[in-house]
């Protein structure tokens, strides 16, 4: 992805595929830094992995958002993981192979992929 049109253009795909309020509360929320910190880091690509892997794994109770900067750049592309009823779950240094395993294992299997989360990594 190299331009802002074209990441308007994944965002409108993913809310026409998704079809879901991000102000449920039944929902899951997955949210991205996107400020300049995070897209420097590689957040879109980290944006376009986690839409295939919700769209591939026919997930329809997921909310995938962006968020600004958090103040922690050196982590970047930061990933946030919402359950309802659940801790949240804060992923750092996020790349397409970590985007698709937190969907597969922790969104899909319930499994937190503890080795990606900030305390794995700041600890």
């Amino acid at each position: 992805m190299k331009s802002f049109a074209e990441l308007e253009a994944l965002r409108e795909k993913m809310k026409s595929n998704i079809g879901i309020r991000s102000d449920d509360s039944s929902n899951i929320k997955i949210s991205v830094g996107m400020a300049t910190c995070g897209i420097s880091a590689g957040a879109r690509d980290t944006v376009a992995q986690l839409s295939e892997s919700i769209e591939k794994n026919g997930l329809t109770n997921v909310a995938l958002m962006q968020t600004g900067c958090i103040g922690l750049c050196m982590y970047e592309p930061i990933v946030t993981v919402e359950i309802p009823g659940q801790e949240k779950t804060v992923y750092v240094k996020v790349n397409r192979q970590k985007a698709d395993r937190i969907i597969t294992e922790h969104i899909v299997g319930g499994k937190v992929v503890e080795e990606y989360t900030i305390g794995a990594i700041a600890g």
